[in-house]
């Protein structure tokens, strides 16, 4: 079997009313209708045909739900105005791209791209210790602890002139930043923005970025998920989050439900009524009922009374896609409705898949088109979860099940001919996915051609 063909996948689910895959459709209204949300000066202002905006989520406390605005993409002039360019010494090394886990090729890894924002010339060292810190707490959270193989993390420098970010400590606060990060940005105290054509304009300094995390250098709570954001280098979104604060690493976990499991939102405003729509496109939101979802073979019906890490079992519990009626969700209370929280049963399923869809299950340092020696070894590597089978001419050797490392020799090539050929194929055996169709993505293998 050749090797899957590693895309960038920026998948847009038309949904009326509720979130859709990646793209938060309707977020804006969200924003007018959710009870003591203000509405955005985006908003208000008399619209501009050259005004672009950003649909962006942010939570106002570390366990509290979400809510969405729209804020404009450029800097606001009082920020702006406090801009001014780096030296030349400093220019030396802003954009640097240091390896925060190096797991493998690009091609064959989930690559995370973080940027520091706040950080002066002479705090980029400071900037590594807390994105290495941040995504050991984010890491920690499963299904992303048993898949920490899977991911590169890359951080790139963004040197700032001013140590700092805007709005922090309080809103009058302005700083010369690289991203241009704020606190209360559009009046809203805990969102935090930036820049999103500086963060692509450094993010495209990464080897690869298949997810970007912005750490904005400050202790106060604070972050934003821009979920309608598409790039030139391949990502969906951005998350922002302040580098200091004990619980900002959950603010990026829950976007990476939308970017990586294309979760919806599992929370709701209870002014949007009951949802009278047709059945959503995404996975974790539901009009049926868990008899009419196991009638149907449907949606999480896999799960159907399977305790879940949230807490609970499965079922079908009214509320979510931001509506108290007619809508359901999988569990009472996941990270996607509650920041603070484990992903449900049906959501570790979507971002395992979501896993896959850029990363592979079978990664190896030897070329796939180098021919080999008998004699010469060649190693692949697994997640904990996988079975690695070997083949020569398609033909499986079974007493080779499970190894890492061979030679084609041992597998029983044969010393003279032409045109052998080895494989290894490998399948991820997890129980945490259910779904024969996700379950695709979860097997994968390598070919070497071998000389006699």
């Amino acid at each position: 079997m050749p090797r899957r063909v590693r895309a960038r996948f920026r998948t847009t689910a038309i949904t009326v009313g509720v979130a859709a895959v990646a793209v938060l459709t309707g977020t804006a209204t969200a924003a007018t209708g959710a009870s003591d949300q203000r509405r955005s000066a985006a908003e208000r202002r008399p619209a501009v045909a050259a005004e672009r905006t950003h649909e962006v989520e942010y939570f106002t406390g570390p366990n509290g739900h979400g809510r969405h605005t729209t804020v404009p993409a450029a800097t606001p002039e009082r920020i702006a105005r406090a801009q001014h360019p780096l030296s030349p010494a400093e220019r030396a090394g802003d954009g640097d791209v240091t390896p925060i886990v190096e797991s493998g090729s690009t091609a064959d890894k989930v690559d995370v791209v973080v940027i520091g924002d706040g950080y002066t010339a002479a705090q980029q060292g400071d900037f590594h210790a807390d994105a290495r810190s941040k995504w050991q707490q984010i890491s920690a959270v499963q299904p992303y602890a048993s898949y920490r193989e899977l991911f590169n993390v890359w951080a790139v420098d963004a040197v700032s002139n001013d140590s700092g970010v805007s709005g922090d400590p309080t809103q009058s606060v302005v700083k010369d930043t690289a991203l241009s990060s704020r606190f209360w940005c559009d009046g809203l105290e805990r969102l935090l923005c930036v820049d999103t054509d500086k963060v692509e304009s450094y993010a495209t300094k990464a080897p690869a970025a298949d997810l970007v995390i912005v750490l904005s250098n400050a202790a106060k709570y604070g972050g934003a998920g821009y979920n309608d954001v598409t790039s030139r280098p391949g990502y969906d979104g951005i998350a922002t989050a302040s580098s200091d604060h004990p619980d900002s690493d959950q603010v990026a976990v829950h976007e990476t439900g939308h970017s990586l499991g294309k979760l919806a939102d599992e929370y709701v405003y209870e002014e949007y009524g009951t949802y009278t729509g047709p059945e959503p496109a995404d996975s974790n939101i539901s009009t049926l009922s868990t008899s009419a979802m196991a009638a149907q073979r449907t949606k999480w019906y896999r799960w159907l009374g399977q305790q879940s890490p949230d807490g609970g079992s499965v079922g079908a519990y009214e509320g979510g896609g931001y509506y108290p009626r007619g809508l359901n969700r999988p569990t009472r209370n996941s990270i996607m409705r509650t920041l603070g929280r484990e992903f449900n049963l049906p959501g570790r399923e979507a971002m395992i898949a979501g896993f896959y869809r850029h990363a592979s299950v079978l990664a190896s340092d030897t070329p796939a088109d180098k021919t080999l020696t008998r004699r010469e070894r060649v190693s692949v590597e697994v997640p904990a979860s996988a079975t690695v089978r070997w083949y020569v001419d398609g033909r499986e050797v079974r007493s080779a099940r499970g190894k890492l490392s061979v030679t084609p020799r041992s597998l029983g090539v044969p010393v003279f001919g032409h045109g052998h050929h080895i494989t290894a194929r490998a399948t991820d055996g997890t129980d945490a996915v259910r779904d024969p169709e996700l379950r695709n993505l979860l097997t994968d293998s390598r070919s070497w051609r071998v000389r006699g």
